[in-house]
């Protein structure tokens, strides 16, 4: 046959083994990549497992402790706490005490393992006795006055030993208003890890069965609408420029091309949410058979990551750090 029948390039030569395929392999993700969030009850013995989130459960207060422990011996590198709280009300003040709930839980996980990083989510869906991001007034969610009480409650959560602080209620000059009120007390290096393009997605619904944060009607009004591409990018770019130390899209999968185009318009870390409803569809998936539970963890993983993300929210982090990949 003549030369000219053949191809001329072929990529195949670099995928004809593993050893190989793992030497040009372009996208790689270590425990350092991952972030595991903890749901944690006060006022309750025994670890309550979330039907709609297989292999999760709500973390009692009083075992806390044991569980990070445990958790940090496995090699999980991070975690991001949520209180599910017995002690609720219109302004979702518990999480201001320094001694609720918000307080305790990152206390105990702090001086439980020094080394791991205690990531605190700033919001008040889980303390709100009407499950909404904040105060409630006349016209829905009045954003000024949740801005004072976002700050009241970061301060808090640094106070009691929170490495970084999350703020994820999703209003207008939310970064602001805590860097501010985090620097008037002092607290300048407690970086914030903005929600800074969180979608109004229906795939938080085992999020919500988790953490107790249910509500009548919706958060439209200040998440953001599901099809907007260009007012997300606007959203984390208001939020780095009011001072946001990370950036963050949530859900992750359905928006990788937020991720990908974010990460063209910023040098800020770029942090995703792999969120209940996309654990719960890989996992109940594996549970019927049809798909291959590890490989999924690793391919939308390695997704993230190719897409721009330099952290990754996950559920799946304590099994990475187990069993790898």
């Amino acid at each position: 046959m003549p030369l000219a029948s053949f191809p001329v390039s072929r990529p195949r030569r670099l995928r004809v083994f593993e050893e190989m395929r793992g030497l040009v392999r372009e996208t790689r993700v270590t425990m350092e990549d991952l972030i595991l969030p903890l749901f944690v009850e006060e006022e309750i013995d025994a670890a309550q497992p979330i039907s709609s989130m297989p292999g999760v459960s709500r973390i009692p207060e009083k075992k806390l402790a044991k569980e990070i422990k445990a958790i940090a011996a496995d090699g999980v590198k991070a975690v991001m706490l949520f209180g599910v709280s017995h002690h609720k009300d219109a302004d979702g003040s518990d999480s201001w005490k320094p001694d609720g709930l918000l307080s305790r839980m990152v206390k105990r996980a702090k001086d439980a393992a020094p080394d791991l990083v205690v990531i605190a989510d700033v919001c008040f869906c889980e303390y709100t006795d009407h499950g909404h991001c904040g105060v409630i007034g006349k016209g829905g969610v009045d954003n000024d006055k949740t801005l004072v009480n976002l700050a009241r409650q970061s301060v808090c959560a640094v106070r009691a030993g929170a490495d970084i602080v999350a703020p994820s209620s999703m209003m207008d000059g939310q970064v602001k208003a805590i860097r501010q009120g985090l620097d008037e007390e002092g607290l300048t290096d407690a970086p914030i890890m903005a929600y800074s393009t969180k979608f109004a997605s229906s795939f938080y619904g085992p999020f919500r069965a988790a953490a107790g944060c249910g509500l009548k009607g919706d958060r439209k009004a200040y998440q953001m609408d599901p099809m907007n591409g260009r007012e997300a990018i606007r959203e984390s770019l208001l939020d780095e420029f009011e001072g946001a130390d990370f950036l963050m899209v949530k859900p992750g999968l359905p928006y990788l091309d937020v991720l990908a185009r974010l990460r063209e318009r910023t040098l800020l870390p770029l942090v995703t949410y792999q969120v209940s409803g996309e654990y719960a569809m890989i996992k109940f998936a594996a549970e019927a058979g049809a798909l291959d539970e590890k490989r999924v963890v690793r391919e939308t993983l390695g997704a993230f990551k190719r897409a721009g993300a330099d952290l990754i929210l996950t559920y799946f982090a304590r099994d990475v750090a187990r069993e790898g990949f």
